[in-house]
């Protein structure tokens, strides 16, 4: 692991890094460029031209399809070399992830298989569970599932009701309950189950075979989007799961899938950002084909608006995603160098960044959403049509605001594991705050004489990281115990921290691509980095003074409104001209090429 400064999880809220701290993805290697290219020459030969099929929920389809990516070996990119995997790191596996993620319901079978439907054993599997059934998962010869939800458990999974008892004879658990919305349900071979021994309040796991009598799958549900992935109701009638396909320790089972749901939620936000490149190469294609009154719809304003806020958001989006993907393989290294083997180090240093994966999780979806509302709408009324693939993008990219927990979860967990992290003195979070507790003022950063531009950049990220500090110190001290009951401030933090954190990884970026070169024009990337910071400023603003106006009055809230202004004040920007020379290089390239 190379000398570089490491931030823990929710830390960069008080604490800085310098370019050469940081990840980018110019810097893959070569091999990584060759994964990423085996992944994308597979969707092209293997899922495009089934597209259409595979939507008709052809089980046997997919299961075909997914049998040979196991054969070329791209389900074991994240699997231990001994148990039949290729033990990549963690940018390689988020790298082919997004290259994945372009595929629209084979990214869902896929991902999930690979991830949520593989990765409870491997982590935390026995190495007689593991070399079971991981080794015939590495490589498609078994399927897998992850059966969490309930009718009546959802993002309160705890709250589930299928139940486990131990047989007289103490051999097997006897399993009952219904699971609902399970991915690839209609074909999996194993599935990752949680319930509840007799009267335990926690979940345990289990390993179950869908072949064991009395497991009962449903039909296929019929659904708006990824209608190729196979999503149905399992029902358990007095299965015998034999005792040793208990995974991990009894009870357990809630740490397990709060882990595992760590790991999707980051890989989500990988996923999304493939299928967003998809779609903005499908919009720049089509303007570039499409003419009204005479001309190419790509030369006109409005369009090149959208096209560029397309990429501006995604390479945004990208940026802050392999910022933390090297995050955590550091903290891999680190934690096998203390002794702790593969598994349990990769899914460890995962969890750490809690905080991250759900800001990518949401941010990314949001960004997907946004990028194919646009796809759709610069193909007009073709964008409505079958026919085109953007139809499709768009419909399939609405469950990634449900999935791997809702949104509005998600969002909550953003500020509570940071606070819960700055509580265990992980990091320095409320001395910060308190540190602009009586002169909010005293927060703003100024500008230092012949500041260069990526540290007038960063000085205004700074600035929003305050404006944040300040915020969750008067209202974590206004409401105490009841600051969970205040789900709306709680969203705007949120909000903010997000924006914050994938603003300073796009700075960051930006600045160590020129630093070192690795792009022949930085102008463009500048362009970026200039219309994302303006428009941060001003959302980061809102969200601050809707915060400020809903718990404090008169001077208090004046006072606050005040920083908050100075916090968020940033140079003008003229964002027409900026905006229309990034589309016009998308233009001319004719696909995404940033």
């Amino acid at each position: 692991m190379e000398n570089r400064k490491v931030l823990k999880s929710g830390e960069f809220l008080v604490d800085e890094i310098e370019a050469k701290d940081i990840f980018i993805p110019e810097e893959f290697d070569e091999e990584q460029k060759m994964i990423g290219q085996t992944c994308a020459d597979f969707l092209e030969t293997e899922v495009y031209p089934n597209l259409d099929q595979i939507d008709t929920g052809d089980r046997e389809l997919m299961k075909n399809i997914l049998k040979k990516s196991g054969e070329l070996g791209l389900m074991g990119i994240a699997i231990a070399e001994e148990y039949g995997g290729f033990g990549q790191s963690f940018v390689t596996q988020m790298y082919a992830s997004e290259i994945i993620g372009a595929g629209y319901s084979f990214s869902v079978a896929f991902m999930c298989h690979c991830g949520i439907g593989t990765l409870p054993i491997m982590y935390y599997g026995n190495e007689q569970q593991r070399q079971k059934y991981v080794t015939k998962l590495a490589t498609g010869e078994l399927f897998g599932a992850y059966c969490l939800t309930e009718p009546g458990a959802g993002s309160d999974a705890n709250s589930g009701k299928t139940r486990a008892t131990l047989s007289e004879d103490g051999k097997h658990y006897i399993l009952n309950g219904q699971k609902m919305w399970i991915t690839n349900a209609g074909f999996a071979d194993v599935q990752t189950v949680f319930a509840k021994i007799d009267n335990d309040r926690i979940l345990s796991a289990f390993m179950v075979e869908t072949n064991m009598p009395g497991v009962v799958i449903n039909p296929d549900e019929k659904k708006m989007g990824i209608k190729g992935s196979s999503t149905a109701q399992v029902f358990y009638n007095d299965v015998k799961v034999p005792v040793e396909n208990l995974v991990g320790k009894r009870g357990e089972g809630f740490r397990i899938a709060l882990s595992i749901l760590h790991m999707g939620r980051i890989k989500l936000g990988v996923n999304v950002l493939g299928a967003s490149k998809k779609a903005i190469t499908d919009s720049v294609r089509y303007a570039n084909e499409r003419k009204q009154f005479g001309v190419f719809i790509s030369s006109f304003g409005a369009i090149k608006f959208k096209l560029a806020e397309q990429v501006i958001r995604s390479f945004a989006l990208e940026s802050a995603i392999y910022r933390v993907s090297k995050d955590i393989d550091d903290l891999v290294s680190v934690r096998k160098a203390e002794g702790l083997e593969y598994g349990l180090s990769m899914i460890e240093s995962i969890s750490h960044y809690a905080v991250e994966a759900a800001i990518l999780k949401v941010y990314g979806s949001e960004v997907l959403d946004y990028v194919v509302d646009e796809a759709v709408q610069i193909h007009g009324g073709m964008g409505y049509s079958a026919e085109m693939a953007v139809e499709r993008a768009y419909r399939d990219s609405r469950i990634n605001r449900i999935f791997e927990g809702t949104n509005e979860i998600n969002r909550l967990l953003v500020v509570d594991t940071a606070i819960k992290k700055a509580q265990k003195q992980e990091f320095d979070l409320f001395g910060k705050a308190d540190a602009f507790a009586t002169d909010p003022t005293s927060a703003v950063v100024p500008a230092a004489p012949g500041e260069s531009y990526f540290r007038e950049k960063l000085r205004y990220t700074k600035n929003f990281k305050n404006a944040c500090l300040i915020l969750i110190g008067r209202i974590s001290e206004h409401f105490d115990r009841k600051l969970v009951q205040e789900q709306e401030l709680l969203n705007n933090i949120a909000d903010i921290m997000m924006l914050v954190y994938v603003a300073e990884s796009l700075v960051l970026r930006v600045e160590k691509i020129a630093d070192k070169q690795l792009k022949p024009d930085i102008s463009l990337y500048k362009d970026i980095t200039d219309v994302y910071i303006y428009d941060t400023a001003s959302r980061i603003g809102k969200f601050a003074h809707d915060a400020v106006n809903s718990f404090a009055t008169g001077d208090l809230a004046g006072q606050l409104n005040s920083a908050i202004c100075s916090l968020t004040k940033v140079a003008g920007v003229n964002v027409k001209e900026a905006r229309r020379r990034i589309a016009d290089k998308l233009i001319e390239d004719n696909k995404y090429n940033f």
